[in-house]
């Protein structure tokens, strides 16, 4: 064997043992640390937050005491009234899939907080602040949300909540509407007179995207179970199909547009129900600790070549921009957030694993005082 064979077939064997073993680091969990201070046992300027200090089923999650932060020169207190569930909270309370590792944390997260949507009532500012003052109502996106009280700088992913909507539906709005908002407008292009379908079209980006569709004059089709169907042409659907008797890509049908929440269905099948120049957007994909979730968006650049249509996946970024653009929409009444379940910051363990089981209709809350909040 020639030198350089040998040097190839060591730089190969290198670069496999590489791979095993940052797949491995990416896998490992290392065991939670011994529990937090409980919740109530803190003194009088502690708060409750939710924290996981390891990676695993909702078991690992812990309702903490924690001191209550104070706002720097441009950041803003507010009291959170309510907060939203959603999927990316359980992806980053089990690091799954393990890619994420590499941004959340090996091993163990590196960020303790759990929650990213909020809504709630501005308690301090700091001196440089000039959009907010104490008592405003507010919403916006935040790690940490699951939490009485938490801070966040006036130029990020804050906005005045409308007054015709309550605290709940506002925390229900940040994540899940951009994402809606992004795919159907941005990647999807959607204007009116064009067909659009929405598959998962009751879940929690499901239901702002057959709205935001609808909005834009587009002719919506949503895909759900037959107990949703009502629910979903209320929000604006003009047909239903429902997944388990007839599969939307083997039909006679073809769209514009399909925005795709679940990624039960190929590159290939999609395609098939597209017109041609039709754009898919992926949004949800397969779940998997490993290339599951990834599969399609990585075929995409390979596939799109030899055919007529368009695969955008997406990767939405919560921005006040678009959090403003929704508040908008709310306080003309063109869009309307859906609550399946309100749980208190108690049971966000509940709320998890009722996420996870991928049966929400709209979206699931978490109310900080453990009742209805409006």
């Amino acid at each position: 064997m020639g030198l350089g064979r040998k040097i190839a077939g060591a730089t190969l064997l290198l670069l496999a043992v590489g791979a095993v073993g940052l797949a491995y680091a990416m896998s490992f969990n290392r065991a939670c640390p011994a529990p937090a201070l409980a919740a109530g046992t803190g003194g009088p300027d502690a708060m409750r937050a939710v924290v996981h200090r390891c990676y695993g089923s909702p078991e690992v999650l812990e309702l903490a005491s924690l001191p209550r932060p104070e706002p720097a020169a441009n950041e803003v207190l507010v009291k959170v009234r309510a907060a939203g569930v959603n999927p990316l909270d359980w992806h980053y309370m089990l690091g799954s899939p393990y890619v994420m590792r590499l941004m959340s944390g090996i091993g163990r997260p590196s960020q303790e907080r759990l929650g990213v949507d909020f809504a709630g009532t501005v308690e301090a500012v700091g001196s440089a602040v000039t959009r907010f003052q104490p008592g405003d109502a507010v919403f916006g996106g935040r790690g940490g949300a699951f939490a009485d009280y938490l801070t966040i700088a006036e130029d990020k992913v804050i906005a005045h909540k409308p007054p015709n909507i309550g605290y709940a539906e506002a925390a229900s709005v940040p994540v899940a509407a951009v994402t809606a908002l992004q795919a159907v407008r941005d990647k999807g292009r959607v204007t009116a007179g064009q067909k659009v379908l929405v598959n998962g079209a009751s879940g929690g980006v499901g239901t702002f995207a057959v709205q935001i569709a609808r909005h834009l004059g587009a002719e919506v089709t949503g895909v759900s179970s037959a107990r949703n169907h009502a629910m979903v042409r209320e929000l604006g659907a003009a047909h239903m199909i429902d997944y388990r008797q007839e599969d939307y890509t083997e039909s006679a049908e073809r769209y514009d547009v399909i925005i795709d929440n679940v990624g039960n269905h190929g590159l290939l099948a999609n395609h098939g129900a597209l017109k041609n120049g039709g754009i898919l957007v992926m949004v949800g994909g397969p779940k998997g600790n490993w290339f599951a979730p990834l599969k399609n968006v990585i075929l995409a650049p390979l596939l799109s070549p030899f055919v007529s249509t368009e695969f955008a996946s997406l990767l939405a970024r919560l921005n006040a921009a678009d959090l403003d653009y929704l508040a908008g929409l709310m306080a003309q009444g063109d869009i309307n957030p859906v609550i399946d379940r309100e749980f208190s910051l108690e049971a966000v363990a509940d709320a998890i694993r009722y996420s996870e089981s991928g049966r929400a209709r709209g979206k699931i809350v978490i109310s900080m005082r453990g009742t209805a909040v409006k």
